[in-house]
C-alpha cells in the first residue's frame, strides 16, 4: 500500500486554495496559495489517517491520481497506518501480535497510536510478524 492520495484543488471566492481528498471525505483543508494548501494537506491527511486508526475504521486505498496532485503523509504515520492495515488484513488481535513479538499488549497499542513516537525499527519488526515489509520512498511536492 502506498499512501499517495490524489487531491482536488479549487479556489474560493476569497482567493483561498481549497483542497479536497476524494478518497477521504472527512479530509479537507485550505491555504492562502497552492503551496501552503498542499503543505496543510499533509497535516490534514495525517489527521485523517490517525482518526481512522483510532476509531478502527477502514483506510481506503488511494484512487488513481489521473494528473491530479498527490499528497503523502510522513513516514511515521504511514508506518502506523501500514501496521494497522496489516493487522486488520491478517485478522489477528493486538494480543496475538504482542505474543508473537514477545512484548506486552500495551506496546502494540503504542505502536498503533498516532500520538506515540514509535521507532521505525519496532514498527518494522511488528509488520514483519504479519509477513509484510515497510518500504520508505520519497516524492517531490506536487
Amino acid at each position: 500500500m502506498q499512501y499517495l492520495y490524489p487531491v482536488d484543488i479549487s479556489t474560493d471566492e476569497d482567493g483561498r486554495h481549497l483542497v479536497l481528498f476524494p478518497d477521504l471525505p472527512e479530509c479537507m483543508t485550505d491555504g492562502a496559495d497552492r503551496a501552503e494548501a498542499l503543505t496543510e494537506a499533509i497535516d490534514a491527511l495525517e489527521a485523517s489517517l490517525a482518526y481512522r486508526i483510532n476509531y478502527k475504521l477502514e483506510i481506503p486505498a488511494p484512487s488513481p491520481h489521473r494528473g491530479r496532485p498527490v499528497v503523502a503523509p510522513g513516514a511515521a504515520i504511514a508506518a502506523k497506518a501500514a501496521l494497522y492495515q496489516a493487522l486488520t488484513a491478517a485478522g489477528i488481535s493486538q494480543a496475538e501480535l504482542a505474543r508473537r513479538l514477545g512484548v506486552d499488549r500495551s506496546e502494540i497499542r503504542r505502536l498503533l497510536s498516532p500520538r506515540h513516537g514509535s521507532s521505525i525499527e519496532r514498527l518494522n519488526d511488528a509488520v514483519a510478524q504479519l509477513d509484510r515489509r515497510l518500504v520508505v520512498g520519497w516524492r517531490g511536492v506536487a
